[in-house]
């Protein structure tokens, strides 16, 4: 995937902006083939301009969009544990959430609220953004995807309880198949304390309201 002593790639846009990349050259190459080989198969031509280096972009594009088979949810959340006397709901809502469904690879989006109840300890809020990505970025389901989130943060941080509701469109339903564009996909994860319906309701209520 992507490889912290690979070449850069680097590529600048407007505005000064400069994003860089390191990926491994090998496994570049191999995906790029693979991909020119595709566009035959779908009767394009890889040798016309617009396409020349298509191969490569995608095999880039497809190692950032799974890049977190690479990283660990738990030693994330690990890195940013305190010690707090805080035993109120934690939430972290509207997270933005970008994947890719493993049935047809095509990429399903919308957003992630999380809570959890703390139990001694609290986490860096940062973290569950991070959490939710790392899970997101990979091949999955909404379902998979919504339980190793919470299952993650229950055996990290050992809460006395988490919630996760996500919502999400998916390509696959909208593109093709029943092609239904305004369906929203919405799942649900609860641990511990959440599985109260006091508790539940009131992080369902909060996490549909909002700041005036």
């Amino acid at each position: 995937m992507i490889d912290e002593n690979s070449i850069p790639d680097r590529d600048e846009g407007i505005d000064g902006y400069v994003k860089i990349d390191r990926y491994n050259p090998a496994l570049i190459d191999n995906l790029s083939a693979h991909y020119k080989d595709i566009l035959k198969q779908i009767g394009e031509k890889p040798e016309r301009e617009g396409l020349l280096k298509t191969p490569e972009r995608v095999a880039k594009a497809l190692l950032y969009l799974t890049h977190g088979y690479d990283l660990d949810a738990r030693e994330i959340l690990n890195s940013a544990m305190f010690r707090e006397d805080y035993s109120q709901m934690v939430i972290v809502k509207d997270i933005e959430v970008y994947s890719m469904c493993e049935h047809h690879i095509l990429p399903f989006f919308g957003k992630a609220h999380v809570a959890y109840i703390p139990n001694g300890h609290v986490v860096g809020l940062s973290k569950i953004p991070r959490v939710v990505d790392v899970f997101a970025r990979r091949l999955q389901v909404q379902e998979r995807l919504t339980n190793e989130i919470r299952d993650c943060i229950q055996e990290t941080l050992q809460p006395l309880g988490v919630g996760i509701v996500i919502e999400c469109r998916h390509l696959c339903m909208s593109m093709r198949g029943v092609q239904k564009q305004n369906s929203v996909t919405t799942t649900s994860a609860f641990t511990g304390e959440f599985l109260k319906e006091k508790t539940r309701t009131e992080f369902l209520n909060l996490i549909s309201s909002k700041l005036s």
